[in-house]
């Protein structure tokens, strides 16, 4: 049986790690290269690094930081946030970066996910979907953020991502993302059903129980967070420790 991992996720504006809600009221949380060695040292799995900068000379900030990263930090790391063509992704590859993570600009072309997989390989390339469920229960994916609804089924674009070539999608909820009351275990489950790669559950974490639950009845592969350990609600060591009471395989 393959371990689930635990993945903090770190938002990096123009070089420095922030916080925030909705990406307003950011507040500056720390150096971003010695934060994910610090998760790294507690025993996270991976990393994720979001680039929220929303300016050129922002985009190369980030490329000098994933080089930083990339010389420090000894477990695997993705990158995501504003990557729109294969240059993007190649630049952030080519500086270092394990994967790289597509979300809007996946659903404008979809022919992005081929390319990028065709050039490096399916285990470089996680489609991010950020998606609302609907009163007639669809769950339809978004765009910019959340903010924009697209046509874009969660399922049949889950699965069309895999058909492309993505190695993994990270699949966020927009209705529990930022609540703290948990996942919806029910549709990780069903997507789960639908596809044969890996699933990172991110969004609505706020206990240990919450990730053991998607974990487990959500049958997600992985965990994603920021807040419960950017505010030092857990360590990742902690979690861990309490997710092996559980009989939950993890990496220790």
């Amino acid at each position: 049986m393959v371990a689930k991992r635990i993945i903090p996720c770190l938002d990096v504006k123009e070089g420095r790690t922030v916080k925030g809600i909705n990406f307003t009221g950011l507040q500056d949380v720390g150096d971003p290269v010695e934060l994910g060695e610090y998760y790294s040292k507690c025993g996270a799995d991976e990393l994720v690094y979001l680039d929220i900068s929303a300016t050129k000379e922002g985009r190369g900030t980030f490329t000098r930081l994933v080089e930083k990263i990339s010389e420090r930090i000894n477990i695997p790391f993705t990158v995501g946030g504003g990557i729109s063509s294969l240059d993007d992704a190649s630049r952030l590859l080519d500086a270092g970066a394990d994967k790289i993570s597509i979300n809007s600009a996946a659903i404008a072309n979809p022919a992005l996910i081929d390319a990028i997989a065709g050039k490096y390989g399916n285990q470089f390339v996680v489609v991010a979907i950020d998606a609302r469920q609907y009163p007639d229960s669809r769950w339809l994916a978004t765009t910019h953020g959340g903010s924009r609804p697209s046509d874009k089924e969660l399922f049949s674009w889950a699965y069309e991502a895999q058909e492309r070539g993505a190695g993994e999608i990270l699949f966020t909820s927009m209705d529990h993302d930022g609540t703290k009351k948990g996942y919806p275990c029910s549709t990780f489950a069903e997507l789960s059903g639908r596809i044969n790669i890996p699933i990172i559950a991110s969004g609505g974490a706020g206990s240990v129980q919450d990730i053991a639950d998607v974990l487990t009845f959500g049958k997600a592969d992985a965990a994603l967070a920021a807040s419960i350990f950017h505010y030092g609600e857990i360590t990742v060591g902690a979690l861990k420790g309490e997710l092996a009471k559980m009989k939950i395989d993890v990496r220790l």
